[in-house]
């Protein structure tokens, strides 16, 4: 199934009260990041203009449709006619029959990798440092993230850590979002993994440490954050100061990118559920990332998607609108 979808916080001075903890002080953006917000605002409020648009044209096109059969049936004698609506009906039989059969296999697919499948974990703990618009969008694109994990011949064992916060409640409004086959945990990854600390790594694009391959002993930990450039290098910064490794996929190894190598949380998960496929970095990289963030004379000629789905210190994804394409099985899988 494929999926799709949209984005997401503020703090006030409380009146001084004795146990009142401190806050922690607002960064203040600078010209360039305010031009970028504004940039970013306008996108969003195009983008929803067009979904409004979309949504119309598909409201008119199975208007069309349901008017085309009635007056086709209305067009033919009697018996033809029961011909007609027999067929329509196997035909829908069929259909929901293997939406079945996928469903069962993706839930197979899923649940072994619970038991075998490499695990990956979305840190979720960044909630306090995102406004509710980019919440949002943060999660569309974990939603994105389970539908490609589930389409998957080798899915990974995926964790969402720091569930307690406000991107969590986000989550729980997500249609199906109970039903994920996806661990699910309020507290930290540090608390999840207590007895493996040795084994987790954060994927970081400040890391100096290049992971040339996927360890199945290793736990690799996605920043769960959607920073606008607000928040560079926190991602390192919290590995560094709880002790735990850190490395950063090798894209300078196969391609030049436009500007940094900063990506989406999509585009990070995109990129090691592809690796575990192929064991392939070069073909992982040009299939997942957008052709836009790449220099122009290292652009593969393999056809790329539109979507992001990678972020080692993660941006907000771009042209989410075929998200929701892909995870219309969302409402029914699981």
């Amino acid at each position: 199934m494929e999926d799709t979808n949209d984005e997401t916080k503020a703090l006030e001075d409380p009146p001084k009260a004795e146990a009142t903890p401190p806050e922690a002080p607002q960064q203040a953006l600078s010209k360039n990041a305010q031009k970028k917000l504004l940039k970013q605002q306008k996108y969003e409020a195009k983008k929803a203009e067009k979904k409004a648009q979309a949504k119309e044209q598909k409201k008119k096109e199975v208007e069309r449709k349901r008017r085309e059969w009635n007056e086709t049936l209305e067009s033919v004698p009697e018996e033809e006619r029961s011909k007609l609506i027999e067929s329509r009906k196997s035909l829908r039989k069929e259909r929901m029959e293997k939406r079945s059969d996928e469903r069962e296999k993706k839930i197979e697919r899923l649940t072994k990798a619970k038991q075998c499948g490499q695990n990956i974990i979305i840190d979720l703990e960044f909630s306090h440092l995102m406004t509710s618009s980019e919440i949002n969008s943060l999660a569309q694109q974990i939603m994105y993230c389970y539908a490609v994990n589930g389409r998957c011949t080798y899915p990974g064992h995926l964790w969402l850590t720091g569930c307690g916060g406000e991107t969590g409640s986000q989550l729980q409004r997500l249609p199906g979002y109970e039903k994920w086959i996806i661990e699910k945990e309020n507290g930290s990854y540090i608390e999840a993994f207590q007895e493996q600390k040795e084994n987790l790594v954060y994927l970081t694009a400040d890391s100096e440490n290049v992971i040339d391959e996927l360890d199945p002993k290793k736990i690799y930990i996605v920043g769960g954050l959607v920073d606008r450039n607000r928040w560079k290098g926190i991602t390192m910064k919290k590995a560094l100061e709880q002790g735990i490794q850190t490395g950063k996929l090798p894209i300078g190894s196969y391609m030049k990118m436009s500007s940094s190598q900063v990506l989406t949380v999509n585009q990070v998960i995109e990129i090691l559920l592809k690796f575990l496929e192929t064991r392939d970095w070069k073909t992982s990289f040009f299939q997942v990332i957008p052709q836009r963030k790449r220099c122009g004379a290292d652009t593969d000629t393999d056809t790329l998607k539109n979507e992001e789905v990678n972020g080692e210190e993660i941006q907000e994804t771009e042209g989410q609108s075929d998200t929701k394409k892909q995870c219309v099985e969302l409402n029914d899988a699981n």
